[in-house]
């Protein structure tokens, strides 16, 4: 038989005491990840993410609020990475921002994400500084292009490639005084009119109402060819910017119809300062440039002594009641390191509902999400109360970003744009044969973008 041996109490302590103190260094080491504790200790350093931002308003109107949408998604970004920390340079105004941006691409230290204006888009997808995000798109199944208003989306499409994610945007719609209306006994157009509804309106106001002998009247000031052609189906360039379309039936209509309105003001300048002061029936307008003068934009309220209303823009016989959509889009670096961590801020800035909610209360613009401004949190921000009565104009704001014209975009779009605005010009003063003036003005045009490329 074998003989029991007593354990040595010495040994017996020293394990109790080690399985004791394994124990509470496990429990601490708990509690310093819970309690996120663990980033202050020495030796522990945060992932960095940069963002490129610029310091005023992307609508041109003045904001004390910049950063403030960015900074609360900062905020709740690092709460749900306690591993990150993200960081913007403050300062930057936004006419110098793209010089800027630029130059931290050239020295090989740009932010992981950036804000790009749409008229610098195109040449930064062409300077391939910008990274396609298909492959993330394709590999997170909590991401859905469709929450997005798709002409937002489309917005950070160049040549087939989704370089960006829209943040904001703002539609072009067509604001109305309807005091001028009213006094001169002309019924509201519906959202469903006309290029010839438009014109018979602005014909009958234009008058002189004093009887001094000289028009004080005016149906309508700022809108151009482009919103023509926006409104009866025309897209002036091809996709690559090489070839003009001045000469297609729809853009002749186009411009035939901007010389017809501009002859109701008998060569008289009219000014926007005109519709201010209450002397203009129609101008377009952004949206948010709309905002900038109202608390409660799409409510019928009293400013500068008339009523405002708002509408779609006119259709043309080949188009709809359309515009085109201004978009401020986020991309990312193609030479960032965090792309992952990257795209999880891309999608919480602009796909968070309550991020997207703050554009409503810190910017002009309107939010990129259907969702967030049909909700009926922001109607009654909208129209100033939930009721009924006033919802029209919010879902009139959502189908007019949905709908937005999509206008394709290449290297040098601005300029392209300029040369074509001084051969309508050039077509709309011409004393001979338009149609001629039209073939001759769409070569020259053909001509300049050739030598662009």
């Amino acid at each position: 038989m074998g003989q029991k041996t007593d354990q040595d109490p010495g040994k017996t302590g020293k394990s109790y005491g080690f399985r004791a103190g394994l124990c509470a260094f496990l429990l601490l080491l708990l509690w310093l990840i819970a309690s996120d504790t663990y980033q202050k200790l020495p030796g522990f350093d945060k992932k960095v993410l940069r963002v490129g931002v610029f310091s005023d308003s992307y609508w041109e109107v003045q904001n004390g609020y910049s950063y403030q949408i960015l900074e609360d998604a900062i905020a709740g970004f690092e709460k749900r990475h306690p591993g990150i920390r993200v960081e913007y340079v403050s300062g930057i105004i936004r006419e110098d921002y793209s010089e800027w941006l630029s130059e931290q691409m050239m020295r090989g230290t740009a932010p992981d994400i950036f804000f790009v204006t749409g008229e610098h888009f195109p040449d930064f997808a062409e300077a391939g500084v910008l990274q396609d995000l298909a492959p993330f798109m394709e590999e997170d199944r909590d991401f859905s292009p469709e929450r997005y208003y798709a002409s937002a989306y489309a917005y950070g499409n160049y040549e087939g490639v989704q370089y960006a994610l829209p943040y904001e945007c703002a539609p072009k719609l067509m604001f109305v005084n309807k005091s001028i209306l009213q006094q001169e006994g002309i019924a509201m157009p519906g959202n469903q009119w006309t290029w010839e509804d438009f014109y018979r309106i602005c014909r009958e106001v234009t008058k002189d109402t004093d009887g001094n002998g000289t028009v004080d009247q005016f149906g309508a000031v700022g809108y151009t060819w482009e919103d023509a052609f926006d409104s009866n189906g025309v897209t002036l360039f091809d996709k690559k910017g090489i070839e003009c379309c001045l000469t297609d039936e729809r853009a002749k209509a186009g411009i035939s119809f901007i010389g017809r309105m501009e002859a109701l003001n008998g060569g008289y300048s009219v000014s926007s300062k005109e519709f201010a002061l209450g002397n203009v029936a129609f101008q377009p307008m952004l949206f948010s440039e709309y905002r900038a003068y109202k608390s409660y934009p799409l409510s019928i309220k009293k400013y500068s002594g008339f009523e405002w209303d708002c509408l779609r823009m006119p259709a043309g016989p080949e188009g709809e009641n359309i515009s085109r959509l201004d978009t401020l889009t986020l991309a990312m670096s193609s030479s960032t390191k965090q792309s992952r961590m990257a795209w999880e801020l891309m999608k919480f800035l602009t796909g968070d509902e309550q991020i997207q909610s703050e554009i409503f209360t810190y910017s002009e613009g309107v939010p990129v999400l259907r969702e967030v401004v049909e909700s009926e949190e922001n109607q009654g921000f909208l129209t100033g109360a939930l009721d009924s009565e006033n919802a029209p104009g919010l879902f009139l704001l959502s189908d007019a970003v949905e709908q937005a014209v999509v206008v394709p975009r290449f290297h040098n779009y601005d300029r392209a744009v300029e040369e074509a605005d001084r051969a309508v010009r050039s077509i709309l003063e011409s004393s001979s044969n338009r149609n001629r003036e039209t073939i001759i003005q769409n070569r020259k045009v053909n001509r300049y973008l050739k030598e662009m490329q």
